[in-house]
C-alpha cells in the first residue's frame, strides 16, 4: 500500500482511466494519430493486459444490448435515408412555410421529432444538406437555420431511449421502459424545442423579423417509393413495439434484418452508414470503466462519494452537465454509472442524467457529435459556423433547457 492507501494495481487502473478520458476529451492522443475510438480500445487493452481486469470480466463488461440497439438503429436509419424518406418528409414540412420564422419552426420541429426516435447524429447528416439546399434556393442566410438543426437534434433526442447513444446506454443500465422514459422526458423536449425556436428568432432579428413572404420552392427528392414505404412501415412497427414493452435491442436488430431483405439497395451502401468507430469506442469505454470499478471503486469509496449528495437533482444535473462538456456525454454517462447505482432512487437519477447529458451538448459547438456533423457538413459547402456565433445561442439555450428539465424532474 502507498501513503495514499492505494496499491500498484489501483494506481495503474486510475492512470489508464485518466489517460483514456483525457484522450477522449481532446479527441486524440498527443503526438500520435489515435482518435477517440482508438484511445478507448487502447485503454481497454491496457486494463486487461496490465492485470487490472480479467479478460472474462472485460467480455462481460461490454453491454451487448446497447451495441445491438445502436447497430440496429444505424441500419434502420440508413434504409430510411437511402430510400429518400427523410428528404420527402423534410421537403413537405418546410414547403409549407412561407415566412422565415415559420421556416425556422418547420426546421426545428422536423429535426426534433425525427431525432427523438431515430438517433440525432444520423438526422443531422440528413437535415444539414436539405437546409443548405433550401436556404440557398430562398436566398436566406443558412447559418441560423443550420445552428437550429444542431440545437433541435440535441433537444429532441432527449425524449426517448433511441434519441441518442447516451440514452441507449441509460435505457439498458436503468431498466426503465421505453414508455416510462418517454413519458418523463417528452415534456422537457417539447418545451425545449419551443425555447429553441424563440431564442434563435430573438438572437437573429434581421433574418426573422421581416414581413416578406417566401416563395414556394421544392427540394429535389429522389426516392424509391416502395423502399420508402417499406422502411417507414417497419420503422413505425418498431417504435410501436418499443412502446409495447418489447426489448428494444431485439426489436431494433430484427427491424434492421427485415430491411436488409431487399433487391433495391446494395448492402455496402447500408454498411457505409454504420459508424464502426462509435461502436468500437462504446466497447472500449465499457471495459475501461469496468476496470476502474473493479480495482478502485470499492464499497467504502462509493460510500464516501455519497457525501457529494448526487441524489440532489440540482447537484446531479450540474455534475452531469459539466462532465459532459469536459469528456463528452457518452463517457460522462459511463463514469457516473457506479455512483448513480448507489443512489436511493437510481431510476429517477438516470432520467436526470439522460436529460442533463443530452441538453448540455448544446453549450458549445464542440459539445456534441451532432453539432460537429452540422459544422463539418456546412464547411464542405463553404458555410462557416464559428464558435462564438454558435455559443451566443447554444449557451443560453443550454441554461434555459437545463432549468426546464430541473424543474420538471424535481
Amino acid at each position: 500500500m502507498t501513503g495514499w492507501g492505494l496499491n500498484a494495481t489501483q494506481i495503474l487502473a486510475i492512470a489508464i482511466f485518466v489517460a483514456t478520458y483525457v484522450a477522449i476529451a481532446i479527441g486524440r492522443m498527443p503526438g500520435l494519430r489515435v482518435d477517440r475510438a482508438g484511445a478507448a480500445l487502447i485503454g481497454a487493452a491496457l486494463m486487461v493486459g496490465c492485470g487490472v481486469l480479467p479478460l472474462e470480466d472485460a467480455y462481460r463488461a461490454i453491454d451487448l444490448d446497447t451495441i445491438t440497439l445502436l447497430l440496429g438503429m444505424m441500419i434502420v436509419v440508413a434504409n430510411l435515408r437511402l430510400s429518400g424518406f427523410f428528404r420527402m418528409v423534410a421537403g413537405w414540412a418546410v414547403g409549407k412555410a412561407h415566412h422565415p420564422a415559420l421556416l425556422l419552426a418547420a426546421v426545428v420541429v422536423t429535426t426534433g421529432v425525427l431525432s427523438a426516435f431515430l438517433v440525432n447524429d444520423a438526422i443531422c447528416l440528413v437535415m444539414t444538406p436539405i437546409v443548405i439546399t433550401l436556404t440557398r434556393a430562398l436566398d436566406r442566410n443558412p447559418v441560423p437555420y443550420l445552428i437550429a438543426v444542431a440545437l433541435a437534434s440535441n433537444v429532441g433526442s432527449t425524449a426517448t431511449i433511441t434519441g441518442n447513444p447516451q440514452n441507449m446506454i441509460i435505457g439498458n443500465l436503468s431498466g426503465i421502459s421505453y414508455g416510462a422514459f418517454t413519458a418523463a422526458l417528452v415534456p422537457v423536449a417539447a418545451l425545449g424545442l419551443i425555447v429553441t425556436i424563440l431564442l434563435v428568432l430573438l438572437l437573429n432579428p434581421r433574418e426573422y423579423f421581416a414581413r416578406q413572404r417566401l416563395p414556394t420552392v421544392s427540394i429535389p427528392a429522389h426516392f424509391h417509393s416502395w423502399l420508402a414505404l417499406k422502411s417507414a412501415l417497419i420503422s413505425l412497427a418498431m417504435i410501436v413495439l418499443f412502446f409495447l414493452g418489447q426489448p428494444v435491442a431485439k426489436v431494433a436488430i430484427c427491424a434492421a434484418a427485415l430491411l436488409l431483405l431487399t433487391r433495391r439497395i446494395e448492402p455496402r451502401k447500408v454498411y457505409g452508414d454504420i459508424d464502426g468507430q462509435l461502436l468500437l469506442m462504446f466497447a472500449g469505454l465499457f471495459v475501461v470503466v469496468r476496470g476502474l470499478e473493479h480495482a478502485v471503486l470499492t464499497k467504502e469509496i462509493l460510500a464516501e462519494a455519497a457525501h457529494f449528495d448526487l441524489g440532489n437533482v440540482a447537484a446531479l444535473t450540474g455534475v452531469t452537465a459539466v462532465l459532459s462538456n469536459l469528456v463528452s456525454n457518452v463517457p460522462a454517462v459511463l463514469v457516473l454509472k457506479p455512483f448513480v447505482e448507489q443512489l436511493q432512487d437510481p431510476q429517477r437519477a438516470w432520467l436526470i442524467v439522460a436529460m442533463a447529458s443530452t441538453l448540455a451538448g448544446n453549450f458549445t459547438l464542440l459539445g456534441s457529435v451532432a453539432n460537429l456533423i452540422v459544422a463539418e457538413r456546412a464547411a464542405k459547402e463553404g458555410i462557416a459556423i464559428d464558435f462564438w456565433t454558435y455559443f451566443k445561442i447554444g449557451a443560453p439555450l443550454t441554461v434555459a433547457t437545463l432549468a426546464i428539465g430541473l424543474h420538471m424532474l424535481s
